[in-house]
């Protein structure tokens, strides 16, 4: 089996990039990364791509007259690398329409909260404020909306009374790293169907 082709978005440190990095060189998804791209000329996840020997674009959103024109320059980027998948990794700018009609229904995201709850920002100081026992993580594809796509795996993280945003993020992060790759692999063998608002793991 050939392997699902992948490109990254990331605004950050990119310690999910890294978790599917790893995933695809250790074998356990059938997939490779082939591209990385930021808004950010900083973000620490281009270092780490190229460190992998992974192509790591920064485009600047300042520097095209508005998203439309950005996302088209995204979406000609990973179509250059032949990119079959896009997941967004810590990408702090919300997708628009131009990449979702590039990439119909191949586009998806991790969140640090069990959506729907907390979506946006900050799921984890929402999740303390508000006092809830548990949160988590959910990877979902992404559609217009903020982080409203329909949902493909969760996993649940007790909250402590102990805990502050920090260790909450970090129990919660742990799960991110191995519950990414997992949906990619589902992805990969064909195993997701969208119904609806569902989506339906096949064995």
């Amino acid at each position: 089996m050939s392997l699902l082709r992948v490109g990254v978005l990331a605004s950050g440190r990119g310690s999910n990039l890294q978790a599917i990095i790893d995933a695809c060189r250790e074998g356990k998804i059938p997939a490779q990364v082939v591209v990385v791209l930021s808004d950010k000329e900083g973000a620490f996840a281009l270092t780490r791509a190229a460190k992998e020997g992974i192509p790591a674009i920064h485009l600047n959103p300042q520097s095209f007259p508005g998203k439309e024109e950005y996302e088209r320059a995204v979406s000609a980027v990973l179509k250059d690398h032949r990119v079959e998948l896009v997941c967004l990794a810590g990408y702090m700018r919300l997708v628009g329409k131009t990449i979702l009609d590039a990439f119909p229904n191949r586009v998806i995201n991790i969140h640090p909260a069990l959506l729907p709850a907390f979506p946006g920002l900050h799921g984890q100081r929402q999740a303390l404020e508000y006092g809830v026992r548990f949160s988590g993580c959910t990877v979902h594809f992404v559609d217009e909306g903020c982080d409203t796509g329909p949902i493909i795996l969760q996993a649940v993280v007790p909250v402590l009374d102990t805990d502050t945003e920090e260790t909450l993020a970090a129990r919660i992060l742990e799960q991110e790293h191995r519950l990414y790759p997992e949906a990619i692999k589902l992805f990969a063998e064909g195993r997701l169907k969208i119904e609806g608002r569902r989506v339906l793991i096949k064995n």
